[in-house]
Formats: C-alpha cells, structure tokens, sequence
C-alpha cells in the first residue's frame, strides 16, 4: 500500500486536497487531505467513489463510429489512425470552407490549468477555428460583481469564522460548497447565526438559522428592498460611503422606490420578514454574504448580483475581518494567459459562437457553417440548454464530431471518433481555486489505464501532424506551469513551480481585506454604485430589479404587473438545481451514486399539484415549446406554488422518455455577460 496526493480537478470551488490509497498500482481509496488547511480530510461523497469512475465504464482506446450517428456502435482503431483521420478531415474542410469551420467545445470538465486552457488555445489559435464564448455557468454572475469591486476578489474564507452573520444567498452550500458550510458551523459555535436565501428548501435551507424562501429571479428586488429599509433608518456606514462609493446618491433614489410592501409583492416573503432581515444585516457585524451561482442563472442574473454584491458597501461590511461577501476569488490567482494560450498564433480576427447558443451555431445557417465539432472536458447533449436542437445538431450527417472523454456520456455516442482521456489521477496538472487562496500541484497517482492520454498530449499530437512546428507546441506540464505563474505578482510572494511541486500546496498571503476601496479596478476607481459599461447593454447605469423577461404573477392572478395577459399555456417556473451526487453530469454515469440518488423527480406545491390532480409519485410529464420529459412527482412544501424544481443532471437514459432537464431550458443569453438562463423558463405540468 502506498500514500499518494492529488487534488479533485471538478468544477466546484472546494478544489479540494485529495490522499489517496494505491495498492498494486491501482487506486483502492480516495479521501481528503487531513494536511491541507482547509480540506482537513474531508470531502464529498462523489469524490469518494472516485474509483468507480476511474475502473467503471471507461474509454480505453480510440473508436471510430461504425454504425448511424447517436447509436453508440463503434470499432476500435489506433491512435495514429484517429490523428490521421482527424487531421485528414479538418485540411479537407479548412479548403472547402475555411478554418472556421471547426469549432472547439469545453469548459470545466477539468478545472486543471494545463488541462483546460492551454494547449488546446494554442491548437485552435493556430488553426484560426471559431472561438468558443465559454460563459454557460459564472459569467453574468462575475461581470455582475465586478460592475461593483473592479474584479473576482472577496473575502478570504478562512477569515469568516469571525462573522457574526453568515447568509448564504442562492448557494446550497452544504451540497456546493461544504467547506465554507463547515466554516460556518465553527462560526455558529462561537455564536453566529447562518440564514439561507433560496427558491426551495434543499439541504442547506434544512440547516440553517432562519431560512427565506423567494420567488425565482426576485434576488434583486429583495437586495434593493433590503437597501431602502437600510437607507430609510439611518443604518448605512456613512463615512466608508462617502471615501469609497460613486454613484451612491443615483443608487439612493432607486432604493427608495422599493419599499417593503412592494418587494413582499415580488419576492413572496412579507413585509415583516424583509424588514427582520433588512435590520439583522444592517446591525450585525461582522456580516458575510455567500453568493452563489443559482441566482445568476435567470434573465436578470448579473445585475441582481450587482444589487446584492453592494449590500456590504452600503453596511461597511468590509471594515470587519471576516465581513464583506464572496462570489469568486479567481482574482487572486492571475495567471500568464498570454503565454498559456498564446494568441499570438490566431492571425486574423475570427468569429465567437457563445457556448449556451451550440444548438443554433450547429443548426442555423451561417457563413461558414460549423462543419466539425471537438468535445473535450464538456458533455453538452446533456449540459447545454435547449437540448433538443443541440440533438439536432449532433446528428447532422455532415458534421465531424470528435470527443475526447473518459466514459462513454450522451455526447459521446453522436461522435465520429472517440478519443481516450486520462483521468486527474493519470497526469499531471497546476490547479487554482475560485473560492480558497492555495495554489495546488498534483503528480501523477497511477499510470494512464489502456491508452488513454491527457487533453495536451493530444492535440500536441493534432498539431505535430498539421505540421505545426512552433516550439510551444513541444511544451511538457511543467513547462506551461512554470509559463503560468511567470507574473510578478508570483515572485513577490515567492512563489515558483520548483517550489510549488516541492510543497503541493501553497496560501497565498493576503490582506486582512481583498481591496484598496479608494484603487479598484473600476472606472472610477471606488466601489460603483453606477457604471457606464451597462449601458452597452440597454441598462440603466444604476442597478434595478428587472423581471425575468417570461415574466409572469405567481399568484395566478391571470396578468402581469403591466396587466397583459399571461402565457397561460406555460405558468410555472422551472428551476434544475445541483443533485447532492453529481457535479453537472459529472459522476451519473456512477452505479453506486445513481443507487443513492434513486431517481431523477420534480418537487411541486401542494397547491399546484392538486389543481392538475397529481399525487405524490405520480408519472408526470413536465413540457413547454422546447421539448419535455417524463419523471415522477413529489408534492412537498418545499417549493412555492408557481415553482417546481428538479434537481440535475442526470442523463438522458435515466428518464422515462429519454429526455432531461435542458430539454426544457432556453438557450437565451443573460443581460450582461452572455450567461445561460437555465432557470429562466416556463413548463406546464400534466399527469401521464
């Protein structure tokens, strides 16, 4: 038995140090790091059936599709004859149709530097591909934020055990991020109190102090209604405002006209209770605000996180150790992008396709159009909204799609070749956390099983067979680690990759508060209450509560608040939270997890499910102009009557007609930043 280290490579923002047990060259168990200060052993349940995923269902060797296109039937070939295939076709379109033709497709498959944004940047630059807008999970949400602070930066988490006040507002965080749960329950200890602020009560909800359920998209009338109960009482910091805030007095005025009778009317809470948060909050100190991403995910998600992300400033939150609030803290982590993903190498401007809108770009005519698709670190025919049309796309005969993946997902049984992909225990990588401040290096655990290979060895692979003979393209892990952290900011804190490899795991130093509130990265340089850059957008310079755009009265009174009629074809809203065992579609290919989960339901009010003569357990069918699924029903008190909610992702296999959840999301784009809107859209509910 031997002892060896890693970190958990997923998309959460634990990042969490991984010790794991090899016994015979084969991991037995994987666990947390009880070294690392901030993982101190723990991790989550999906992490810990990790070898499930490494020895389950995995891709060995590279396939070449030999039946019709979705229907999972492929034949084993060797590598030099998928690179060969793969480069053959790709010189074929690029004279045909020109580089733009093809096109890229991931995300956070893997959250390793190396992994995920580094040689393949450099591969498709060169090529001159079209450019994939990756926003489908943070970007209204960090644009949002950073409308107000300048960038990614919060509060260090280590620091919030001194909070008095923790709210995590659209975060469940004991599912999504345990580890600021468990520094909230040492905080509780010490005689915090911890509110949730949420559309349904999930986990986190069921363990908290006081929890408050809104309505979906009210996040930002709630913010402005908790700032006019503030500015109405005398109860904001005056002195912080008037040396750090611009625009506050705009920002005042907009306040004022949301007073708690109206916002109870939008959000679903009553005035009493806004007004006993609004108090609480003003008057606590420290006080914390979590933000999460759920929020972001509706129509108006970045300038409801602008509204809430103002909240400390107007309170003078920051001015405790430990207050303040926390969305991303990628900011203290810049790395050498130039040098990553060079592109110097794109020598004409091409073309973006935003990552949410995949199922257009595959399907509309364009010029030219996407004539071949390489999938790696994603799985969209499961992830992407408006999921039907991205099926669509997939099956196009005449599209060349290939998959780099570890296990057979939904996405890849539409592919033309299947390539092998190494897990994190199998290869090296740099990774960061946008939530902690430790920069982590991971080694090797085992050797790649059958031959699967990691994302840069392969396209070094692609890019040596197009004759690309630029010497970044002979790059090994560590030397785009050592590119990566080839800053100033890194050797003034000592920081290099010798020592990074040596040590595993380095904090960064940071203040006791994340900014110089008189030198921000904003255009006025203090915190900004209004901002020119949302005007590009249509949107007023001061932040406002704007309905989600399929806005509709979840009391069923039959008009909107401009007194139109409703779609009352499609009243309810639809909301797809995380599910507690898997990680988007991460880990729901895993037996034992799917075994735990049991399966896929949609929790409804009482209310509604009476109207539509549904009782618990009941075989439903939830629909709109998109698509639609069957799954089963579970009437509970947790939602509010107009809402229904069903936790993802599960794959397509797992329900009853072979259709999930993002059948049913628009595939829209956020107001600001280009995000999806996967909670931003109406279903009908029916009894099978």
């Amino acid at each position: 038995m031997k002892i060896k280290y890693s970190v958990c490579p997923h998309d959460c923002p634990d990042t969490c140090a991984l010790k794991v047990e090899v016994e015979d060259g084969k991991i037995v168990k994987v666990a947390g790091d009880p070294l690392h200060p901030l993982t101190k052993g723990v991790i989550c349940e999906k992490v810990r059936a990790y070898p499930e995923r490494i020895y389950g269902n995995r891709i060995l060797y590279p396939m070449r599709r030999t039946g019709k296109k979705g229907g999972g039937e492929f034949k084993r070939i060797s590598w030099n004859d998928a690179i060969d295939e793969i480069t053959k076709r790709w010189r074929e379109l690029i004279s045909k149709y020109g580089s733009e033709s093809i096109m890229p497709y991931s995300y956070g498959g893997t959250e390793g530097v190396i992994n995920k944004a580094s040689m393949d940047r450099r591969l498709f630059n060169k090529i001159g591909a079209t450019a994939l807008d990756r926003t489908i999970c943070s970007a209204a949400g960090s644009l949002g934020y950073q409308l107000a602070y300048g960038e990614s930066k919060g509060v260090n988490p280590l620091d919030t055990v001194n909070a008095k006040l923790i709210i995590f507002w659209g975060i469940n965080a004991l599912e999504t991020n345990m580890h600021q749960a468990l520094l909230a329950e040492a905080a509780r200890k010490e005689g915090a109190k911890i509110i949730a602020i949420d559309v349904h009560r999930n986990k986190t909800a069921k363990w908290v102090d006081d929890f408050y359920m809104i309505l979906p998209g009210s996040d930002g009338a709630l913010a402005l209604g908790i700032a006019h109960i503030i500015l109405r009482d005398n109860l904001e910091n005056k002195e912080f405002l008037k040396k750090y805030s611009f625009g506050f007095d705009e920002f005042r005025k907009k306040a004022h006209e949301y007073p708690p009778d109206k916002v109870a009317g939008i959000t679903g809470l009553s005035k009493e209770r806004i007004e006993h948060l609004a108090k609480l909050y003003a008057e606590t100190k420290p006080s914390f605000l979590r933000i999460g991403n759920g929020l972001q995910h509706h129509k108006n998600g970045g300038i409801n996180t602008w509204l809430i992300s103002l909240l400390p400033a107007l309170t003078g939150a920051w001015s405790d150790k430990g207050g303040g609030a926390l969305k991303s803290n990628s900011g203290y982590f810049p790395l050498n992008e130039e040098a990553l993903k060079r592109p110097d190498l794109l020598k004409k401007p091409v073309r973006t396709v935003n990552m949410v809108q995949l199922g257009k770009a595959l399907c509309e005519v364009s010029n030219p159009p996407i004539m071949s698709l390489y999938v790696y670190n994603s799985n969209p025919a499961v992830v992407a909204p408006n999921q039907n049309l991205v099926i669509k796309g997939l099956a196009r005969e005449d599209l060349f799609t290939v998959v780099h993946e570890q296990t057979t997902t939904d996405t890849a049984k539409w592919a033309d070749i299947i390539l092998p992909a190494t897990t994190s225990f199998e290869h090296a990588d740099l990774y960061v956390s946008y939530w902690h401040t430790f920069i982590q290096w991971a080694d090797p655990v085992i050797q790649p099983l059958g031959e699967a290979k990691p994302n840069i060895e392969v396209f070094k692979l692609i890019a040596n067979a197009l004759d690309f003979n630029d010497e970044c393209f002979s790059d090994t892990e560590e030397d785009i680690a050592r590119q990566a952290v080839d800053l100033p900011y890194w050797k003034e804190k000592g920081i290099t990759f010798e020592r990074l490899k040596k040590e595993r795991f380095i904090k960064i130093e940071t203040e006791d508060y994340p900014f110089e509130f008189d030198k921000l990265n904003t255009s006025s340089g203090k915190i900004e209450f209004k901002s020119k850059k949302v005007s590009a957008c249509g949107l007023s310079e001061v932040p406002q509560y704007n309905p989600i755009n399929e806005y509709y009265d979840f009391r069923n009174t039959g008009f909107n608040k401009n007194n139109t009629a409703l779609n009352t074809n499609y009243p309810l809203i639809f909301v797809s939270p995380p599910n507690h065992f898997f990680l988007n579609s991460s880990f729901a290919g895993a037996t034992s997890l799917k075994a735990k989960a049991i399966e896929p339901f949609l929790e409804i009010n009482p209310e509604d499910a009476e109207a539509r003569g549904i009782n618990d357990g009941d075989l439903i069918r939830v629909e709109n102009e998109r698509g639609g699924l069957s799954i089963k029903a579970k009437v509970v008190n947790s939602v509010l009557p107009g809402v229904v909610v069903s936790a993802g992702l599960w794959w397509k296999d797992d329900y009853a007609n072979g259709s999930g959840v993002n059948a049913l999301t628009p595939d829209d784009l956020s107001d600001i930043g280009g995000g999806a809107v996967f909670f931003s859209s109406l279903v009908e509910v029916k009894k099978i």
